[in-house]
């Protein structure tokens, strides 16, 4: 059946929000540096990490271990969402003032609408709230026990972790890198905001991440874009009330002003993905329609597990996705490299 559109309303879509802030670098890299599984996978590396451990106070390796044992680097990401905090002392004045259940509720992860409600009863101390959201978040590795943690902890307690945990890294850490952290950080803000005047919304998303396609949700009126140095390569995602976050990590444009000649990591990514003529009939093929392995196979006449490497080059560039068991090309991605190489000319 045919349809003829003449509402002439537009898909609704979402605002993006760009904010930068130290205290978001803070609380990213207490929340890396306590993250042993992922470590080893981030930019700086594991020597960097290990320095910080081995100039640190014995007062910060302690709260670091209790980051460490209880994610709380989360309640402090929580927490920085309830207001444009500029200055530390800000941050550490709103955590002294706020009431008990107040505190609870902010930490206690943000699920939805419709949980609302029962958030609000955990943050009272309703064991069966509780335990409602541990059993509802058991598909994530951390938020059941975290979720335990804050309806458990002691206000006092869980106030003076957070308040010191943060001093302690601002100075032990940050502010022997404040200068340079903080021209990153401003510089990527900066340039992403002049590219946010040409692009639509879900294309800058695609491009400041790297190629993650976030569509319009019914509850998400906005997209909240956080840059981020300490955790590169990785994109860390959030929600919060009405919004979508994105720790996007910073260009490599950004890390390296003083190169003008340095194209960014993911951008050479893409164009060497592109750089072969079987991954390019792949390209070809998954822009007519998403297809299996078999139907590639069955058009490319090759064998799976060279189309696989293919795939899994295509895939670490993010041009190509998995969606459903099919694999999906983005299109958006591939229409966006030539303002990349725009950007890169410094048109």
């Amino acid at each position: 059946m045919e349809i003829l559109q003449t509402t002439g309303r537009k898909r609704q879509t979402y605002k993006i929000q760009l904010e930068q802030s130290l205290l978001w670098e803070a609380a990213l890299g207490i929340a890396a540096i306590t993250n042993s599984r992922l470590i080893n996978t981030l930019e700086l590396k594991e020597s960097y990490w290990s320095n910080i451990r081995e100039i640190a106070t014995e007062e910060l390796i302690k709260e670091l271990h209790y980051v460490e044992n209880h994610n709380t680097w989360k309640a402090i990401l929580q927490i920085l969402h309830q207001d444009r905090f500029e200055k530390l002392e800000e941050f550490e004045e709103f955590v002294e003032q706020t009431g008990e259940v107040n505190l609870r509720f902010i930490c206690i992860p943000f699920l939805g609408e419709d949980m609302q409600d029962i958030r609000w009863k955990a943050a009272k101390g309703n064991l069966e709230a509780v335990n409602f959201l541990m059993d509802y978040t058991d598909d994530n590795p951390f938020f059941p026990e975290y979720i335990s943690f804050i309806s458990r902890v002691d206000r006092a307690v869980l106030k003076n972790h957070l308040k010191v945990v943060m001093k302690l890294w601002f100075k032990e850490v940050l502010d022997t890198q404040r200068g340079q952290v903080s021209q990153i950080l401003e510089l990527d803000y900066t340039t992403k905001n002049e590219y946010l005047k040409k692009m639509e919304s879900e294309e800058f998303v695609q491009w400041a991440t790297g190629g993650i396609s976030y569509l319009p949700e019914p509850s998400i009126h906005t997209v909240l874009l956080i840059p981020q140095f300490c955790y590169r390569p990785w994109n860390i995602v959030g929600d919060i009330e009405g919004a979508k976050v994105f720790y996007y990590p910073v260009s490599s444009q950004s890390v390296h002003p003083e190169d003008r000649y340095l194209p960014d990591q993911i951008t050479v990514l893409k164009y060497k993905a592109l750089g072969d003529e079987v991954r390019l009939k792949i390209v070809k093929l998954l822009y007519e329609e998403d297809r299996t392995l078999q139907e590639l196979k069955d058009r490319l006449d090759i064998g799976k597990s060279t189309i696989h490497h293919h795939l899994k080059i295509l895939r670490s560039a993010k041009l190509v996705v998995v969606r459903e068991s099919k694999y999906s090309l983005q299109e958006e991605l591939i229409r966006g490299m030539a303002r990349e190489v725009e950007a890169y000319l410094g048109r």
